[in-house]
């Protein structure tokens, strides 16, 4: 999907790790949400209530899900999941472009 239509977009930023990490909430007719965002090469931790979804537009990172011992690579044009009160790390190497869908 290249574009979302009848949505609302949240105004305020989501800005974490210093504004390394922005994102703009979407949220859909039927309450669904996802944050389109940016993320600068850096090393990022984040936990999760509910499970999501990360789809890499653009950009190139290698990741860790929750207690996993190995890294994955990701790039723009692929995804992963998460599960619901986890956790993931990220280590960005190119400047990624996400859609992040929760629930």
């Amino acid at each position: 999907m290249s574009e979302f239509n009848n949505v609302t977009v949240v105004r305020e930023a989501n800005v974490y790790f210093d504004g390394k990490c922005t994102s703009r909430t979407v949220i859909f007719p039927d309450g669904t949400k996802k944050t389109l965002g940016i993320l600068l090469p850096g090393d990022y931790k984040f936990n999760t209530g509910a499970p999501e979804i990360m789809e890499i537009l653009a950009g190139e990172m290698t990741v860790r899900i929750a207690d996993a011992t190995e890294w994955v690579p990701v790039k723009g044009g692929e995804s992963f999941q998460i599960p619901g009160n986890s956790s993931f790390e990220m280590k960005v190497t190119v400047l990624a472009d996400y859609v992040c869908s929760f629930g």
